[in-house]
């Protein structure tokens, strides 16, 4: 069966990928499906603790949520690193972080440090509680969403505890309206901005 081509309705535009898990990564794959160039960069192995969360690299998961992305490895921690980062800020227009909130200030991935940079770059936040309030230091996932809203006290089996639906509703709304607001961050050309997405699957 031969191969289906990306669209090219998105290809004006250059993504950079610092998503991890399901949510990010799954509303960063819709650029690429429609042609932009996204680059997911994430640290070489054995340098995330937390590399394995998204599946084995040749298993399904992340093989369906990358595809149609470039990727390559780049260590944050290392001071040489800054120097390759700032060159693929000049040329993209957005950058994508599910991390805590905390997170992309040590990495030096925040808005401000970004545009010095770029003044035209727009950041995309994905976090589970937002990136203010009481508990904007927790990460987010399906899970706990459902936990927290109550969703699970309606689910499980007679005589057994709550159970987390097998579809997992944040994961299929979060992306696509995150998506949906960085295409119209996108359509302004020339001035760089920061936008947040709350969403519990990170």
């Amino acid at each position: 069966m031969p191969a289906i081509a990306a669209s090219s309705a998105l290809s004006h535009l250059r993504i950079l990928d610092f998503t991890r898990v399901r949510a990010g990564p799954t509303c960063i794959r819709q650029f690429a499906d429609f042609g932009a160039d996204v680059i997911k960069i994430e640290s070489p192995p054995g340098v995330d603790p937390n590399e394995n969360m998204g599946g084995p690299r040749d298993g399904p998961d992340m093989q369906n949520l990358h595809r149609n992305k470039r990727a390559m490895t780049l260590n944050m921690k290392q001071p040489g690193s800054r120097e390759v980062l700032e060159r693929l800020v000049k040329t993209a227009d957005v950058v994508a972080e599910n991390y805590r909130p905390d997170v992309k200030f040590r990495l030096g991935i925040d808005y401000e440090s970004l545009a010095k940079i770029n003044p035209r770059i727009i950041l995309a936040s994905i976090s589970g509680f937002g990136q203010d309030g009481p508990y904007q230091g927790r990460p987010g996932f399906d899970q706990i969403a459902q936990g927290m809203s109550g969703i699970m006290s309606v689910t499980g089996e007679p005589g057994r505890g709550p159970g987390s639906r097998s579809a997992t509703c944040s994961r299929a709304s979060s992306p696509r309206t995150g998506s949906s607001s960085r295409c119209s961050s996108a359509r302004t050309r020339g001035a760089g901005r920061s936008c947040t997405r709350r969403c519990s699957s990170r």
